[in-house]
């Protein structure tokens, strides 16, 4: 029963890591993708170190992957907020679809190029 369960966490953890490196490919520009990277992986990384925490039984090396844990869950959202307030810092402003107005000029050439090419991706 504990071997499946630790199996289910360790493939969950697997496709939410997934979905995170798909997103950050697929969203428009640095705030979603930092957004989308920060909690998949977050999210993905603590399945996985329940999932092997639980293969491992009650060992040191569970204490270890605990440690492991806590580390990754303080450090990831801290990196994340870090790089957006660098970004807004370095004058980097997100951007806001409004239906009047079309505000895609703080993407950088290789998004615009992208967005040319496919013109109805981000309209409504």
């Amino acid at each position: 029963m504990i071997d499946a369960l630790s199996w289910m966490l360790i493939i969950a953890g697997c496709f939410v890591v997934l979905t995170g490196s798909i997103g950050i490919n697929r969203f428009p520009e640095f705030f979603t993708r930092v957004h989308a990277a920060s909690l998949t992986d977050t999210l993905g990384i603590a399945l996985l170190v329940f999932g092997l925490m639980l293969q491992a039984g009650f060992t040191q090396v569970a204490l270890k992957l605990a440690l492991l844990l806590f580390c990754i869950l303080w450090t990831g959202p801290v990196a994340g907020h870090a790089l957006t307030k660098a970004a807004l810092h370095g004058k980097l402003r997100p951007w806001i679809h409004d239906n009047n107005r079309d505000s895609r000029d703080n993407y950088d050439n290789r998004d615009n190029r992208r967005n040319q090419s496919n013109p109805g991706r981000n309209s409504r």
